[in-house]
């Protein structure tokens, strides 16, 4: 039986405006390789530990030491995304940074039937750039952009220096997410 293709909608939860991905990845793909995609999708750096949660709240991840270990949580080298996105907007939490909180909704958008020449994930659209590492989570970030919109701000200095000046919160380049895509590991660096 020919694999499908899954299009999915990943959206940074409690934040306005909406910072989100819409990529198509094969349905046999597994939960680990999804965390890989989305973070090259939503440009983090995958500095930090993540997790999947399912509707009935099962936990996806890979094995976790320390204080991460006692987390009920299966292999998610060993689950397929087709394993738990089964149907038209079935839904799929994806945490990353257990500290910053970073929570996306996954949203199976459609199932496309295979085509030939799908080799890779494929980012389809998307808006806003992701916030950057460390920032503090969700109210991090919101504190960080009213600075710099403010330059007589005291902070104001110090974060243009921390991200250069460069950061701009409404940038989203496709196609340099599908250039990446295409790389070993689609792009994402592997955790030290």
């Amino acid at each position: 039986m020919a694999k499908n293709i899954y299009q999915i909608h990943i959206s940074l939860m409690d934040f306005e405006p909406k910072i989100w991905r819409r990529v198509l990845v094969p349905s046999d793909v597994s939960l680990h390789d999804v965390h890989k995609i989305i973070q090259t999708a939503m440009g983090w750096e995958n500095s930090h530990l993540h997790q999947f949660i399912a509707s009935d709240n099962q936990i996806y991840s890979l094995p976790m030491e320390g204080v991460w270990a006692d987390i009920p949580a299966k292999d998610s080298r060993k689950v397929k995304l087709a394993d738990l996105l089964t149907k038209k907007n079935d839904p799929l939490i994806y945490e990353y940074d257990f500290g910053d909180g970073w929570r996306h909704l996954i949203l199976l958008e459609k199932n496309v039937p295979h085509e030939q020449n799908f080799n890779h994930p494929v980012c389809i659209g998307g808006e806003m750039n992701c916030p950057p590492e460390d920032c503090g989570g969700i109210w991090g970030y919101e504190e960080m952009l009213e600075v710099l919109e403010n330059p007589d701000d005291e902070e104001y200095e110090e974060y243009l220096e921390w991200l250069g000046e460069e950061f701009d919160p409404e940038y989203f380049d496709k196609d340099k997410v599908n250039y990446y895509l295409k790389k070993r590991d689609f792009g994402c660096i592997e955790l030290r």
